[in-house]
């Protein structure tokens, strides 16, 4: 899931490491508690698999400019020199810059369509947070595929629930409200998709 997210906001855009973390914690809360210590080793395994790539870029920390060109004097020289050496910009590493590459385009294609994937809430909000990179077809699939789950999950609730205590009952009650809900909300999302198809379908003589 996390693979997916990464690929996910690089085919946005290319981002630095800690980039991807603030915008996995903040824009996807899904990854609220993801640290560098899970992201970095991602990185590292994606770019190893050739899904993204590396360049060394960014503005220097410290708000540092760029080299000062010559002074035309071997005084201004020594004095830019001496300049450069005791600048504390110069002890730091630039920071990389990862970008998706075709490879992983087609990894995140493979990984969004969530084939064989566990359907949970989690992977489920993740693959529609990027739905807009799927082909109508395939973001109607996975609405109604999350559907078809929750529609039976509600159905296993209606038939435990005469074997409970009254407390139990009232736990699995609330839950089949949750699930009834998100059910209302995925028929809404439906209705749209399925406007929108049929609205883009070319019309028969």
């Amino acid at each position: 899931m996390l693979d997916l997210a990464i690929l996910g906001l690089l085919e946005e855009r290319d981002l630095h490491g800690y980039e991807i973390r603030r915008q996995l914690r903040e824009s996807l809360g899904l990854l609220a508690n993801v640290s560098f210590g899970s992201i970095y080793p991602a990185l590292t395994r994606l770019e190893k698999a050739g899904a993204v790539a590396t360049t060394e870029g960014g503005s220097a920390p410290n708000g540092s400019t760029a080299p000062a060109p010559p002074t035309g004097s071997l005084s201004g020289e020594l004095a830019v020199l001496r300049s450069r050496k005791h600048s504390p910009s110069r002890s730091r590493r630039a920071k990389k810059v990862y970008r998706i590459t075709d490879a992983g385009r087609l990894l995140f294609a493979e990984l969004l369509t969530g084939g064989g994937a566990t359907d949970d809430a989690r992977s489920f909000g993740l693959r529609l947070a990027f739905a807009r990179h799927l082909a109508p077809q395939a973001r109607l699939a996975l609405l109604e595929r999350r559907r078809a789950l929750l529609v039976q999950r509600l159905g296993e609730a209606e038939t435990a629930r005469d074997d409970l205590d009254v407390y139990a009952r009232s736990v699995v009650q609330h839950t089949a409200d949750g699930v009834a809900r998100d059910i209302s909300w995925l028929d809404t999302l439906i209705e749209a998709e399925r406007a929108a198809l049929a609205t883009a379908e070319p019309t028969t003589a």
